[in-house]
This record gives C-alpha cells, structure tokens and sequence, in this order.
C-alpha cells in the first residue's frame, strides 16, 4: 500500500473507494500510510442495499434484477461514485465473505471489484477459494490492489 501512495502522490493522482463486502478493509489499509490524505479523500462503506440505493444511486431495478453481488451493481457503484469523489481512479467491491449467503449461482467467495480510472471502466469477477469470511476480504483487498498498481 505504501508504493501506491507514492505512485498515485508522485502522479498526482486522487482514489476513491466504495466498499461492501470488505466493510472498510481498503480505506483502512490506504489511511494507514501517511502521506495517504493527498491522494485520498473519500472511502463508502455502503455495506447494505439501501445504502447502495440511498449514497451511490444504484438503481433499486438493478439490485433486484441482478442482485447486490453482480457487475451490473458493481459497475453502477463505480460509476456513481466517480460522479461524488471526483477523484481519477474510483473502485468499488461487492461480494459475498461467507461463510453464510452463499448460493450455487453465487457462491461464497463470489467478489466483483470495478475500477473506474478516468473514462475507463474496468470490472473483475473473482471466486476467491480462501475458507473464511477474514481470508475473502484480505484476499479481495490484495487482488484489487494487485489491479490498481496494474493500471498505474
């Protein structure tokens, strides 16, 4: 995370994130650098749908029709947050940690990660095999880091 800071500080670049699944797991990792407030200003957890629907405008339709946990929501969630953040690189995660609310088609592990950097609208799905509910979130935040840098 500290390498990031410096590439995005040297850039002059600003991040934003909007996190579900991870429940703040991003924006802690990224504020325990210092130095981080030059290219950080702002972190969402918006942990339920009506957070999702009320703070980054996702469409209720799209939450019904796909679920919370899709790259329709994940896309959404982005997108919308790039309009409140102004920053250049936006990113947002939406999954399932488990170990409950799992299904075949969404199984536990399931996590979407979306980086939006400038026009550019990137969304990954990842089924992360890790066991617990702490190994899926620490897994999400290494590969949506692993993704920024590989944006850079």
């Amino acid at each position: 995370m500290k390498k990031l800071v410096e590439i995005l500080t040297k850039k002059k670049i600003k991040i934003a994130f909007a996190e579900s699944c991870t429940g703040g797991m991003l924006a802690s990792e990224i504020t325990s650098i210092s130095g981080a407030s030059k290219v950080f200003g702002m972190g969402l957890v918006t942990y339920s749908n009506q957070a999702k629907i009320n703070i980054l405008k996702v469409k209720r339709n799209i939450i019904k029709k796909y679920g919370a946990v899709s790259s329709e929501c994940c896309e959404a969630m982005v997108k919308n947050l790039a309009k409140i953040s102004k920053a250049q690189i936006n990113v947002s995660i939406t999954g399932i940690a488990g170990p409950n609310g799992g299904t075949k088609l969404k199984p536990v592990g399931l996590v979407y990660i979306g980086i939006k950097k400038n026009d550019k609208i990137l969304i990954f799905k990842n089924v992360f095999k890790e066991k617990n509910r702490k190994a899926i979130q620490k897994a999400t935040i290494a590969k949506t880091l692993k993704i920024i840098k590989s944006i850079m």
